[in-house]
């Protein structure tokens, strides 16, 4: 394999010892000081992944998401922390069918219980050595003195600005005396420095008299079942909400084995079938049986096969994927070498698929076919999905903790005096009872969402993920295939040209479905583009380095050398720290 290069707007940050890789430079720098007074890889993770509710809340919020995916060394040990919350026990396909045609209301109809607080704290509880309290101490700063608007927030605010304007709550807070804020306004949000204050105040008292782990659960507990909880709920009931106190009290993350699957000598893994963890996992042992090592990297031939094997991966998701507490889901069929050698001979390498493929039937099991849901009949057209963030770290014992956040605050109601919303994870709803991932009581909707590792035995361990929605997954399978085919460094591997496929259903209300649809962006060669017109793709432009094209964070840990090599996406404000 000869080693591809692309011209990087920054250099590979290389430390010796530990670095984190965070959506926004203070959050990772948040991460970086937990991980120097002391802390481990979960330790600062939690810590970036609060700092990130705070500075990026309009794509995420600590009333929202947060799967999460922790490495410990020392024991090869291995798990998901499935952050996603769960349907109230009084919604289901009929309530919405039956009042609103199937559509799924915006606001609190859409709300799910809040998961991002309970898995941050179990993260902590399982395999951290600090404080909620002390991880969170930067977090609650950068919401109580506030931080300087900058140019990328203030524009998604801008984005949703005539939505936000209709809950008076949220314009409260993200258009302050009615207006956009300007850059390099002290943004300031009181109310959650105030929530986030109340939990490491419970949580000290408790561990004053019963140690650590009282002190976590009493700040699980002030949330799920204290004040915080009894605020959404009182607010939630009078705006025709469903989420209840037994829904929140009764909430609990759960703690998974990942999915896992191989390219080459390299082991992948992911989160479960209620995200896209799967889907990418697939598509890169598609890819690997396609023969895209050896391709031209940024040629025609690697992008075409990149988004044919995305749309095979993404048929069988829409076909199987959903809670696999409460459907069957095959995924250990979906990742077997037997299927995937069957299901690559459906890759065409010279004509483009037009439209999402049928899903493949597995273990004798036929795929549900596809039908549009009635979830994705809007009455207006909504905005564009405005959410979503990805962290990873490693520290001097090479644990690993990666997550990939979401649900933007600005996306929902804020609930009075808290400063969050109650998870918006309802915009993932689907009301066709048949649909795997369908509405019902106590199930996860289906998520993007997902962070992920990489690890070659002997060679090297690398956490990697991406913010973007439908395009999350995309950018996370060309970003690997960079360094794992086309051996370039994180760096490179971040900033070379993108694609994107919108050739199948999205995860978020509406669901949008441009059937053949493969944004190119600007950087991509002119004879690339033209040729994959050729093959029948519907072939769009973006600018260069555009900031839907996702933004991918790795880093790459030398077995050999001990080096940590991180890659920070430019497309947005990921950056790295570490020595």
């Amino acid at each position: 394999m000869a080693r591809a290069t692309t011209k990087t707007h920054r250099p590979d940050l290389i430390a010796t010892r530990h670095v984190a890789v965070a959506g926004h430079p203070w959050a990772a720098t948040a991460a970086f000081a937990v991980l120097e007074a002391g802390g481990n890889a979960v330790d600062a993770g939690v810590a970036a992944g609060v700092a990130t509710d705070v500075l990026e809340s309009e794509f995420v919020c600590f009333g929202g998401v947060a799967p999460s995916l922790v490495y410990m060394a020392e024991g090869d040990e291995m798990a998901v922390v499935a952050g996603i919350g769960t349907w109230p026990a009084a919604a289901s396909c009929a309530y919405f069918n039956d009042r609103f045609g199937g559509r799924v209301p915006p606001g609190v109809l859409r709300s799910v219980v809040p998961a991002a607080p309970d898995a941050w704290l179990t993260a902590l509880e399982r395999w951290g050595t600090m404080s909620f309290g002390d991880v969170a101490a930067a977090a609650i700063r950068f919401a109580r003195d506030g931080f300087p608007m900058y140019p990328f927030m203030r524009d998604r605010i801008a984005d949703k600005a005539k939505t936000i304007r209709g809950w008076p709550s949220t314009a409260a807070i993200f258009l302050p005396g009615g207006g956009l804020p300007a850059v390099g306004d002290r943004f300031v949000q009181a109310d959650l420095a105030a929530t986030l204050q109340y939990l490491a105040d419970e949580e000290r008292a408790a561990a004053g008299k019963g140690g650590r782990a009282a002190g976590l659960k009493a700040a699980r507990e002030a949330f799920y079942r204290g004040d915080v909880a009894r605020a959404i709920v009182r607010f939630h009931e009078s705006e025709g909400g469903l989420l209840s106190a037994a829904d929140m009290a009764g909430y609990r993350v759960k703690v998974e084995t990942p999915c896992r699957s191989r390219f080459g000598d390299i082991d992948l893994y992911g989160c479960g079938p209620w995200s896209q963890g799967p889907m990418v996992l697939q598509a890169l042992a598609l890819l690997e049986r396609a023969g895209v090592a050896g391709m031209a990297p940024g040629g025609a031939e690697h992008l075409h096969a990149i988004a044919e094997a995305l749309k095979l991966a993404a048929a069988d998701r829409e076909s199987w994927f959903g809670d696999p507490e409460f459907v069957d889901v095959p995924v250990d069929a979906l990742l077997s070498a037997g299927y995937l050698d069957r299901r690559v001979r459906r890759l065409d390498m010279q004509t483009a698929c037009p439209e999402m493929p049928p899903a493949g039937s597995v273990d004798g099991r036929r795929p549900r076919r596809w039908r549009a849901d009635p979830s994705a009949q809007p009455a207006a057209p909504e905005p564009p999905p405005a959410e979503t963030s990805f962290l990873c770290v490693v520290d001097g014992a090479g644990n690993v903790f990666a997550s990939t956040p979401s649900d933007g605050t600005v996306t929902g109601p804020v609930v009075p005096g808290t400063g969050i919303i109650a998870s918006q994870w309802g915009s993932r709803a689907y009301t066709d009872p048949a649909h795997p991932a369908c509405v019902g009581p106590g199930r996860r909707p289906r998520m993007a969402a997902n962070p992920a590792l990489a690890i070659a035995p002997g060679r090297f361990v690398m956490p990697f993920g991406s913010p973007g929605s439908e395009v999350l997954g995309q950018a996370m399978v060309q970003a690997f295939v960079n360094v794992a085919a086309f051996g370039m460094s994180p760096q490179e591997a971040v900033e070379a040209p993108r694609i994107a496929s919108y050739s199948w259903p999205g995860s978020a209300i509406p669901h949008a479905y441009a059937p053949g649809r493969l944004m190119v962006e600007r950087g991509v060669a002119p004879n690339a583009e033209k040729a994959l017109s050729a093959r029948g793709h519907d072939v769009g432009r973006w600018p260069e380095q555009h900031w839907a094209a996702g933004s991918v964070a790795m880093i790459r840990v030398d077995l050999d050398s001990g080096l940590r090599i991180a890659g920070a996406d430019p497309r947005r404000q990921a950056y790295a720290v570490g020595w």
